[in-house]
């Protein structure tokens, strides 16, 4: 597998294709919502399978830290090391700008995999789009 910075338009529709059909049609995240006013600020990664897209995920800054939005995988290529090949690429990228911090709003159900990759949840479960949510972060180095 591998992380790749999107360049292309062809390869931010790609992008945007998987986010619909993970968050979209599976979990019925409202489209107005998934597709919002912050895709021009981000910097999006597409997670390949030989020569497959498989997953995504973006980065932007918000007051000084990286905030990793949007992680998904296909539902078929799921629990294979997909999600963590997406947050090294993205806490690599981070680390070549000199971003020391990320945080994350992380479903509570995925609350485990980001505690296992680092991340420590630093608020109470709050809603996004309808689905449960908790704020996590991690320093970096």
């Amino acid at each position: 597998m591998k992380v790749k910075i999107v360049q292309t338009k062809e390869e931010l529709d790609t992008a945007f294709d998987i986010r619909i059909k993970v968050f979209v049609h599976e979990q019925h995240v409202p489209m107005e919502e998934e597709i919002d006013e912050f895709e021009n600020d981000s910097v999006h990664f597409l997670l390949y399978d030989a020569e497959n897209s498989i997953g995504t995920g973006r980065f932007r800054i918000v007051n000084g830290i990286g905030k990793v939005e949007r992680i998904c995988v296909l539902s078929d290529k799921r629990k294979r090391g997909s999600g963590k090949c997406i947050m090294q690429g993205i806490e690599e990228y981070a680390r070549r700008q000199n971003i020391n911090k990320l945080m994350l709003h992380g479903q509570t159900h995925a609350e485990k995999f980001y505690t296992h990759l680092g991340y420590k949840t630093v608020s109470d479960v709050f809603f996004e789009a309808g689905i449960p949510h908790v704020v996590m972060e991690k320093e970096i180095i």
